[in-house]
């Protein structure tokens, strides 16, 4: 993305002995990060998008701000001074005219287009550009919670068969080849047949679709058809924001789909409530295993 130039310098923000700020959306992976936080002793601030922070964040909350309230976002992390900041959970994309009003009480009116027009990568990567310049450093929440980061070596008690693999190898030259087009994370493959492509709705939304064609193809399932969901990180893509994220809910998806299984990026792909997730796999009886992305650094263990 072309650089956007701000009205003004500022000088930095951060401090190094500050708390860590947690901008926080909805779903369940920014009170892992919290809770994490909290386990290892850090201070941390956290300010909630309302709609979107659950209720159970929103209690721990030291702020909370509508979305699109830029200035009142920048002037809260000015104030808690973080030595980091970062963007955790889930929002609704703004409509084109809100985030077009949003955007240019900061920045010119061709540039806040230019942005807002090329998808939701260049959105986010836009929100932390306006984060950067007021002098703030903004981490991925796998910095802050690796714990939480899927490692080449998860894996359920399940393991893909031969149609399995092969559905895996033609979901990742998919997801590598549409990840110029700034769609979603997740695709599902039958062997060599594309049934879904993950769009602005969602992973478990996209999991139903697939569900409901089934139901229209075949009647009522008596036994799984098979597929994998393929989740992954696109080419290119932040890490800082919008990481991939699975969980327990996601499993309960897939099966209801009749997939045989879920293979996800390793070293890049959250796992939310880990132990669960691979006890739900096992017990609906999807394998669910990690695997190395051609276009990404070799994950860790």
């Amino acid at each position: 993305m072309r650089e956007i130039k701000g009205a003004g310098s500022h000088e930095l923000a951060s401090s190094a002995n500050g708390p860590i700020a947690i901008v926080a959306g909805g779903g369940r992976l920014p009170i892992q990060v919290v809770e994490h936080l909290e386990q290892t002793g850090q201070d941390y601030r956290v300010l909630a998008f309302r709609g979107f922070a659950a209720p159970e964040l929103r209690k721990k909350a030291h702020g909370n701000v509508d979305l699109l309230d830029l200035k009142t976002i920048l002037h809260t992390l000015d104030s808690w001074k973080p030595r980091a900041v970062s963007l955790v959970g889930a929002v609704r994309r703004p409509g084109f005219s809100a985030l077009l009003g949003a955007y240019s009480a900061l920045r010119n009116m061709q540039e806040v287009k230019e942005i807002i027009t090329r998808g939701d990568d260049q959105v986010l990567r836009g929100a932390v550009m306006l984060i950067e310049e007021r002098g703030h450093r903004v981490v991925g929440a796998h910095e802050l919670a690796p714990n939480l980061v899927a490692g080449r070596s998860l894996s359920g008690s399940l393991k893909p068969n031969e149609d399995d693999l092969q559905a895996i190898a033609v979901g990742l030259d998919l997801l590598a080849s549409l990840s110029a087009f700034d769609i979603g994370q997740g695709a599902v493959i039958a062997r060599k047949h594309v049934l879904a492509i993950e769009g602005p709705e969602g992973t478990d939304r996209m999991l139903r679709r697939v569900a409901g064609l089934r139901q229209s193809w075949f009647g009522l399932r008596r036994r799984k058809e098979g597929g994998v969901l393929i989740k992954a990180a696109k080419r290119g893509q932040d890490l800082r924001v919008d990481m991939p994220t699975i969980g327990p809910r996601t499993v309960a998806e897939a099966a209801k789909a009749g997939l045989s299984g879920i293979a996800i990026g390793a070293g890049s792909t959250f796992v939310l409530e880990q132990d669960e997730t691979l006890r739900t796999a096992d017990r609906l009886g999807l394998f669910l295993v990690a695997v190395d992305l051609p276009w990404m650094e070799t994950a860790r263990d």
